[in-house]
C-alpha cells in the first residue's frame, strides 16, 4: 500500500508533505519494497499514528471486567474504528477468581483479528487505597501481593503491561521492587504524601495513574504524588482529558509544569462510552451517564469517562494544548511508558503501519492497520 499526498506526523513533532510505503503491515522505507501498491490518496489529510490508550475499561455497553469474550470483541472494534489501534483493556478491585476469569479472555481472543488491537493489559486495582477507593468496591481491595499478580499476569498470557497500587498501603515497597522488571508499577487511589510517593519512585514505579484524581491535591506544603511525579524525571502521568476529570486550565498547567514528553492521555472509559444517556456499570456497580459524564448513583463520584481516546486529543487541543503535544501525549508516550515504542507509537521504517487520515479541524476520515 502507498499513502501518497498527506501531511505525515514526523517523530520530531512536525509534518511532512511525504508518501508512506507499506508491506506487511509494517512501514518500509522505499517504493521498492511494496509488493502490493495500492494507492490511497490523502490530499489535504494530516496522516497521525495510531492512538495507543493504555487505560479504558469499556465502550460500546460492554466492560472488560465483565469477562466476556464477545463483549471484549466489541470493545476493541470500537476503539479501531475510533482511531484507537493500541488498546489496553482495564481491570477493576474485582475478587481474584474473577479477575482470572477476565484476564483470561485476552488468551481467549489471542487469534480472532480483533486481538491486533491489544497492545497490553492494564489492571488498576486491587492493591488500592479504601479512602480514595473512587468507583471501586472497597471489600476487594488487597494489599500488594506479587504472587497474585503473577497468577493474573499468567491468566492474560503474560500481557499486564501496568499495574496500580496505593504506595501507602502494607507492603507496597516491597511488591514495587519485585515486580518493576515485569510490569510498570503505576501510582493511584491513594492517599500516599509527598515522601512515600517518591520512595515509590525511586524504588521502580514510573508511572501514575489518572493524575489528580482519587488522589490528595497539589498543595504548597504537602504536594503528595503530583510533587513526587514532577520531581521523578522517569515518571509519566495520565490525564483523563474528557472535560469533567479536569479544568482546561489545569491541562494547560500540568503540560508546562511536568513538560508535554511525560503526558499520557488516556480515557478511562466505560461501557457507556458510544452509548445513549442511561443507566450502565462500571465493575459490578451502577453508574449513571448524562450528556458524556458518567457518575455513581451518588451523582457525585465521577466513574470512569463516557469519551474515547480520539476525543480526548481533540478536547485536549481544544484547551490550546499544541496539536504536536497532543498527538504525542496520545501516541508516543503511552506507547514508552508501557514498553512498545518500538512497535507502535510514531510512523517510521520497520513500525507497524497503524495510520490515522484525519482532515484539518481533526475529523478522523479514516483508520489503517
Amino acid at each position: 500500500m502507498i499513502i501518497k499526498n498527506g501531511r505525515v506526523f514526523q517523530e520530531d513533532g512536525t509534518f511532512a508533505e511525504k508518501d508512506l510505503y507499506i508491506e506487511g503491515k509494517r512501514f518500509v522505507s522505499t517504493k521498492e519494497e511494496v509488493i502490493d501498491q495500492e494507492v490511497i490518496d490523502a490530499e489535504g489529510m494530516m496522516v497521525l499514528p495510531g492512538l495507543v490508550d493504555v487505560h479504558s475499561h469499556g465502550a460500546a455497553g460492554h466492560d472488560f471486567s465483565d469477562g466476556d469474550v464477545e463483549g471484549l470483541k466489541e470493545i476493541l472494534r470500537y476503539e479501531k474504528a475510533h482511531g484507537i489501534t493500541s488498546y489496553c483493556p482495564t481491570s477493576m478491585t474485582l475478587p481474584k477468581d474473577d479477575l482470572l476469569k477476565i484476564f483470561g479472555t485476552i488468551e481467549a481472543i489471542k487469534d480472532e483479528p480483533e486481538a491486533e488491537v491489544i497492545a497490553g493489559v492494564n489492571m488498576e486495582g486491587p492493591f488500592i487505597d479504601p479512602i480514595k477507593k473512587g468507583a471501586q468496591a472497597e471489600e476487594n481491595i488487597v494489599a500488594p501481593n506479587a504472587e497474585f499478580f503473577r497468577a493474573c499476569n499468567a491468566a492474560s498470557g503474560g500481557k499486564i503491561r501496568l499495574v496500580t497500587l496505593a504506595p501507602n498501603m502494607p507492603g507496597s515497597l516491597e511488591f514495587i521492587k519485585e515486580v518493576s522488571d515485569e510490569v510498570m508499577v503505576s501510582i493511584g487511589h491513594t492517599t500516599a504524601d509527598y515522601d512515600t510517593a517518591l520512595a515509590a519512585m525511586k524504588a521502580g514505579a514510573h508511572h501514575v495513574t489518572h493524575l489528580y484524581n482519587a488522589m490528595p491535591p497539589f498543595a504548597h506544603r504537602n504536594p503528595g504524588v503530583i510533587g513526587a511525579a514532577f520531581d521523578d524525571p522517569e515518571c509519566r502521568m495520565e490525564l483523563i482529558c474528557d472535560g469533567y476529570h479536569i479544568h482546561g486550565a489545569v491541562v494547560r498547567a500540568t503540560f508546562s509544569m511536568m513538560g508535554s514528553e511525560r503526558m499520557v492521555l488516556i480515557s478511562d472509559s466505560m461501557m457507556a462510552t458510544g452509548m445513549p444517556n442511561g443507566t450502565y456499570s462500571l465493575g459490578g456497580q451502577a453508574v449513571w451517564m448524562k450528556d458524556g459524564k458518567a457518575t455513581l448513583t451518588d451523582g457525585e463520584t465521577i466513574a470512569g469517562s463516557a469519551t474515547n481516546l480520539y476525543d480526548c486529543m481533540r478536547k485536549a487541543v481544544s484547551f490550546d494544548i499544541p496539536l504536536a503535544d497532543a498527538i504525542f501525549a496520545a501516541t508516543r508516550n503511552p506507547a514508552q511508558s508501557i514498553g512498545i515504542y518500538d512497535e507502535v507509537g510514531s510512523i517510521a521504517p520497520g513500525k507497524k503501519a497503524h495510520v490515522l487520515l484525519v482532515d484539518d479541524e481533526l475529523n478522523l476520515k479514516q483508520v489503517i492497520m
